[in-house]
């Protein structure tokens, strides 16, 4: 009932896409000047809403796409647009008025969607899904999308140690950080989406 290979195949991918090392500046610029239960109701919420979006296009993902007349590019370059949105405020630190709401919409957007959630990761995912024969092979991928949800939330809820360690001064520089590498993955996401629309007309 389990297949190593097609579990390790599809960790690896999502590993990759999804990035834990990379998410823990961004989620530190998003969190910092929280108290620590709201940081870690962050960290959680995060994981939970790339989970279900997650869930969602693994089950019925291509019919949602096809339902809707949306290709895969036009997520791609509509998912680098808002992350160039949020790089912004987090370069010119109009991200650092924390309250309620916002707290709230940070760990959706852009913490669980698109950072986590991505169009990567949810074409990883509905391709996945869409090969596995069998019980075994679809047991492991559901398996390594839960595996890797888990490996999302203890990175991101065990890196608000370095808040206390860095102070508020590290939080800017790493916020501005964020921001930069940020930005370059948004265009990046644009550039291969436009491409992609090229390539295809």
């Amino acid at each position: 009932m389990f297949d190593f290979a097609v579990f390790g195949s599809l960790f690896l991918t999502l590993f990759v896409i999804m990035d834990p090392p990379g998410i823990t500046p961004i989620f530190l610029a998003l969190s910092s000047g929280r108290p620590a239960k709201i940081q870690r109701r962050m960290a959680l919420q995060a994981a939970a809403v790339a989970f279900g979006v997650i869930t969602v296009f693994g089950l019925c993902g291509q019919q949602i796409l096809d339902y809707l007349h949306v290709s895969v590019p036009a997520l791609m370059i509509a998912g680098g647009l808002l992350l160039l949105l949020i790089a912004l405020d987090l370069l010119t630190g109009k991200s650092e008025e924390p309250t309620q709401t916002k707290d709230v919409n940070a760990a959706l957007v852009p913490l669980g969607m698109p950072l986590l959630a991505g169009p990567g990761a949810i074409v990883s995912v509905i391709l996945a899904v869409q090969s596995a024969n069998g019980a075994a092979e679809y047991v492991s991928v559901w398996l390594a999308i839960v595996a890797m949800h888990i490996v999302l939330w203890l990175t991101m809820r065990y890196s608000l140690l370095i808040i206390r360690v860095i102070k508020d001064g590290g939080v800017v520089l790493v916020t501005r950080l964020a921001g930069m590498m940020l930005s370059a993955l948004a265009v990046q996401q644009i550039i291969n989406g436009v491409t992609q629309v090229i390539n295809g007309s």
